[in-house]
């Protein structure tokens, strides 16, 4: 089979055994036609990467399913929730690393309880969090001038402090808002709760419930990591846990008690 095609700022259309195949820029699949293409892969191949479930296929070097329609993705025979299926397509219309997504889909297997799960998908819907290259995430943290948590004022929140607990002492009930457990949220939610701000790293296995009293923009954890000092909005795809505000899109282009709640 031969293949001819024709690439511009919108797109490209292919030509292969007398068949055209048109593809937009904006398509998730777009980065890898191009590199099939640059890497002078087969006709075959590169025509059946205009169909994103293929492309998909490709990105995830085997480490994703797809099933034959494509209406669904599965990880170790686990559907993937759509949450997840976004950042999937947003990381590969990125050109960013698929190994921080395999990482995030190992430690969210690696959570005991289902419905902890199932909460944190809508957090991350609504809060927009980042996913490092250990595939933990990123968060924010309101906190008193001191660094020390807004209601107890017993723990540190200086860049670098590990802070824990025993899970089974965090409060698991998603209809109880301010409860045992360490507390972190989304930009708009920890931006107004202290007088400082922070950047803490949670690994999702940790997670342990998602409160509904904030429309889902906190969460209750029994262990986070303080990353750094909010300096603005995070890019809401991809960082670098020690350096969350590190250009890393470019980079990879170029290669009830109040009192306990913490």
């Amino acid at each position: 089979m031969r293949i001819a095609y024709i690439s511009t700022n919108s797109g490209i259309t292919a030509v292969i055994d007398g068949q055209q195949y048109t593809i937009t820029s904006d398509n998730p699949s777009y980065r890898q036609v191009i590199d099939a293409i640059r890497e002078q892969a087969s006709a075959d191949e590169i025509a059946l990467l205009f169909r994103t479930a293929n492309a998909v296929r490709r990105y995830a070097k085997g480490a994703i399913e797809v099933a034959e329609d494509g209406s669904a993705l599965f990880y170790k025979g686990e559907e993937i929730n759509n949450v997840v299926v976004d950042r999937i397509l947003g990381f590969m219309s990125d050109g960013l690393p698929v190994d921080p997504l395999i990482k995030f889909l190992e430690r969210l297997l690696a959570n005991p309880s289902r419905r902890s799960v199932e909460e944190l998908y809508k957090f991350l819907e609504h809060g927009k969090m980042p996913i490092t290259e250990a595939g933990t995430f990123l968060a924010y943290k309101g906190v008193n001038d001191d660094y020390t948590d807004v209601h107890s004022g017993r723990f540190s929140n200086r860049v670098g402090i590990v802070n824990s607990m025993p899970r089974n002492q965090v409060n698991d009930d998603f209809r109880v808002g301010c409860s045992v457990g360490f507390h972190v949220g989304s930009l708009e939610y920890a931006t107004g709760w202290g007088s400082r701000t922070v950047i803490v790293e949670v690994d999702p296995a940790d997670v342990v419930s998602v409160p509904d009293d904030c429309s889902c923009q906190k969460l209750r954890t029994c262990k986070y990591q303080v990353i750094e000092d909010y300096a603005g909005a995070l890019n809401d795809n991809f960082a670098r846990a020690k350096s969350p505000y590190a250009n890393v899109a470019a980079d990879f282009a170029d290669d009830d008690d109040d009192d306990d709640n913490y």
